[in-house]
């Protein structure tokens, strides 16, 4: 791909997240107006809507799992898994209005944005068996249920439009019970 091709592609990936990310239903004009290109140019990188969607999903899989990868070799493995934890929950809104305009679609999540998932998962259970070795979350707390306590907090935090202040409270609530020292 020609160096101008490449950053005309990268332009629609940014403006495809932040417009799909504050309105899952706008178009491909609005991204297309607001990367500074021409709508054909979108349709030659990017045929339909839903391909769209797809690739900037996928752009958000991968650079959540990178930076989990990235936490996974801080000092500090506590710090790293409820900052990564956070991070997730404070960016799920725009993350998952896209999901769900790709799901609104009818059309199944593709291969790309399948592996970009199961790389952060697995990224994620690397992080959270780094916070339970150095003792910063309960030995107990299993990946399953540490990983469904990540996705209810970010739909959670999502569907109540919850301020930032009242999301870090509750956030502040869900690592109490994974911290050690917790019973079931």
């Amino acid at each position: 791909m020609r160096a101008d091709a490449r950053d005309n592609r990268t332009r629609i990936l940014g403006a495809a997240e932040e417009v799909f990310g504050r309105a899952p239903s706008a178009s491909t004009d609005d991204v297309a107006k607001l990367a500074g290109v021409g709508i054909a140019t979108v349709f030659r990188h990017f045929p339909t809507k839903v391909e769209l969607l797809e690739a900037v999903l996928t752009l958000r899989l991968e650079r959540l799992r990178n930076r989990a990868v990235r936490l996974a070799d801080e000092t500090d493995p506590g710090s790293a898994f409820f900052g990564f934890f956070s991070q997730v929950v404070s960016e799920a809104t725009s993350k998952l209005a896209i999901a769900d305009a790709l799901s609104a679609s009818g059309s199944a999540v593709g291969q790309d944005a399948r592996n970009a998932g199961t790389g952060l998962r697995e990224a994620f259970g690397n992080l959270l068996a780094r916070a339970q070795h150095s003792g910063d979350v309960r030995a107990d707390a299993e990946f399953p249920e540490v990983y469904a306590l990540l996705i209810g907090a970010s739909r959670g935090a999502t569907a109540v439009g919850l301020e930032p202040a009242v999301r870090d409270r509750m956030l502040a609530l869900l690592y109490d019970g994974l911290r050690p020292g917790r019973t079931t």
